[in-house]
């Protein structure tokens, strides 16, 4: 009886084995898909977030008995002058800036003599090898134009495919719907609606609620860079909170490019310092008030997994990847979240319940002070 139980347990502990082995190895190609497959996916991604954004107002334009096409065309439209009042955002405070375009120059000449003087006097490198360097630098920089071109020739063909990708998914939404429908039996197509639904509305919510972040952000950065006397405060406000939208990465990268501008423009230390200042105090509110109100609702995914969802979005679709990262990591867990069989990565990605545990840490305080 004992070696029997002893060989159903191995038998029961080969078949986990392999059934882990299957799961890493099915995990290993859905990655590799998504990688190889990334030129084709990154714009068809894009599109269907930002389809779930629209989709509100192409139902509300049909409700009122507009056609279905002239609807989804409207909803590009908009997207369309949203991306354009952007545009002309940035460019005319970048024509504010090129206004001062010789003084800037100026001061970065001055800037590269004094880095040429500190190396001649600290490092014992001749001016005329820092030439050299400087022209090996050049050349090499000059094999580099081609790949930009090549880039920005891909990111103009993925911008268009976006667009018609955003206007073809809100036009033939109800056909996919049917057809994702028609995939899963009778008994079971009730359930598929709310997880399409639920997948759709953290879409959009977390878009929308990204919007308003980023709204929050430029006013509170306006305020803070024209205190510390930044001159053209509103331009780099509009730039650090646009990069808002690159979690972790993109609010450093805007404060740092400040800082660079400020420092190029002959700021001291007071205005350097202040910058900073103004970006911990506008982390501090955007973490502990504006995320919790805004996004806290939305996006219900625990720091750990969010991480981890940037660094593979980064790997695999580059900085694509770290924007639709969250999003799509969201949509997962509901997906997670009604398939009996996925349930427990559904739990695993999402956020801890720490109530109970503030509940108890605060009475326990309490209790100490009494």
């Amino acid at each position: 009886m004992d070696l029997y139980k002893l060989q159903l347990d191995r038998c029961n502990m080969t078949t986990t084995s392999t059934s882990i082995i299957k799961k890493l190895l099915l995990m290993f190609l859905i990655f590799a898909g998504l990688y190889y497959a990334k030129e084709f996916l990154i714009p068809l991604s894009i599109g269907a977030v930002l389809a779930t954004l629209f989709l509100p107002f192409c139902k509300w334009l049909e409700s009122k008995n507009v056609p279905q096409i002239v609807a989804s065309f409207m909803c590009l439209l908009l997207l369309l002058l949203g991306i354009t009042s952007i545009g002309a955002l940035l460019g005319w405070q970048i024509s504010e800036l090129t206004n001062d375009i010789s003084l800037l120059k100026q001061k970065i000449i001055e800037t590269a003599d004094r880095i040429q003087q500190y190396i001649l006097n600290d490092m014992g490198i001749s001016v005329q090898i820092q030439s050299k360097i400087f022209n090996d630098q050049q050349s090499s920089i000059a094999g580099i134009i081609p790949l930009m071109a090549s880039s920005l020739l891909y990111i103009f063909t993925s911008f268009i495919l976006t667009l018609i990708y955003v206007f073809l998914l809100l036009y033939y939404r109800i056909h996919i719907k049917k057809f994702i429908l028609k995939l899963f039996p009778p008994a079971q197509q009730t359930e598929m609606e709310l997880v399409i639904y639920g997948a759709t509305r953290i879409s959009q919510q977390y878009l929308l609620g990204l919007t308003k972040m980023i709204v929050c952000l430029w006013i509170m950065y306006s305020i803070g860079f024209s205190i510390v006397g930044i001159e053209n405060a509103f331009f780099f406000a509009v730039l650090c909170g646009l990069l808002e939208i690159i979690p972790f990465i993109g609010n450093i990268t805007g404060t740092i490019i400040t800082v660079l501008v400020a420092v190029v423009n002959g700021a001291g230390l007071p205005m350097v310092e202040g910058i900073i200042i103004t970006y911990a105090m506008v982390q501090l509110i955007q973490g502990w008030a504006l995320e919790p109100l805004i996004l806290g609702p939305q996006v219900k995914i625990n720091p750990l997994f969010t991480i981890i969802a940037l660094v593979l979005g980064e790997l695999i679709w580059g900085i694509p990847g770290i924007i639709l990262a969250i999003p799509l990591t969201a949509m997962v867990k509901i997906i997670c979240d009604h398939i009996e069989s996925l349930k427990p990565y559904g739990f695993l990605i999402g956020a801890i319940d720490t109530k109970k545990a503030e509940s108890a840490f605060i009475k326990k305080i309490k209790s100490k002070f009494k």
